[in-house]
C-alpha cells in the first residue's frame, strides 16, 4: 500500500538504488566498477545502506543474493546520478559474467 505524499509545501520523497546479484563469478573484477561507482554515489550525496557482503535472510519467494541498497536525499538525485557521465563509466567497467537487477525506487517520505 502506498501512503500519499503531500502535494505542495510537502519535502521530496528519498530515493534509493536497490541492487540485487544473483551471479558474480570474480569479486575481484569488480574493483574497477566499485572505485568509480562509489565515486558518483558520494558525489551525489548518497548513502550505502547495506552493501554486499551484509547479511540477508530471504523469504517467500525470495533468494538470499547480495544486495546493495543506496540513500539518496531525493528521488531526482538518484535517477540524475544514475544517468552522470561518471557512472556510466562505472557501467562500462562492469565485467563479464556479472549480473544484478537494479531498480532505483522513490521513497514513502
Amino acid at each position: 500500500m502506498r501512503r500519499a505524499r503531500p502535494t505542495t509545501g510537502g519535502s521530496m520523497s528519498k530515493g534509493y538504488w536497490v541492487s540485487v546479484y544473483p551471479t558474480i563469478e570474480d569479486t575481484e573484477s569488480l574493483e574497477a566498477y566499485n572505485e568509480l561507482a562509489g565515486r558518483t554515489v558520494a558525489a551525489a550525496g548518497g548513502r550505502v545502506l547495506a552493501s554486499i557482503g551484509s547479511r540477508v535472510e530471504a523469504h517467500e519467494a525470495g533468494l538470499a543474493e547480495r544486495v546493495v541498497l543506496i540513500e539518496f536525499d531525493s528521488f531526482e538525485q538518484a535517477v540524475a546520478a544514475r544517468a552522470s557521465a561518471t557512472y556510466q563509466q562505472a557501467l562500462a567497467a562492469l565485467p563479464d559474467g556479472f549480473e544484478r537487477d537494479f531498480r532505483i525506487v522513490e521513497g514513502l517520505d
